[in-house]
């Protein structure tokens, strides 16, 4: 059990290393310091961005709760 929990929380600490790698930054040049982004409100769906955002809210959660069970599950 203790393995896998290792295991699944390398798994997870890479797929978030991936995924905050792959977002932009909010002020990108000059587009983010004289006119800036549309505001997402405006919008029906979910940009890449707001995609990429709210997976890794969910993975880094996951990191989370599985860093607790490998704490508290490590052999003594």
């Amino acid at each position: 059990m203790y393995t896998v929990l290792v295991i699944l929380q390398v798994l997870l600490a890479v797929a978030l290393i991936f995924i905050v790698a792959m977002q932009t930054t909010r002020h990108e040049g000059l587009s983010g310091t004289v006119g800036g982004q549309v505001s997402s409100q405006f919008r029906g769906k979910l940009g890449r961005d707001e995609q990429l955002a709210m997976v890794t809210r969910y993975v880094a959660v996951g990191f989370f709760v599985v860093s607790l069970l490998v704490a508290i599950a490590s052999p003594k």
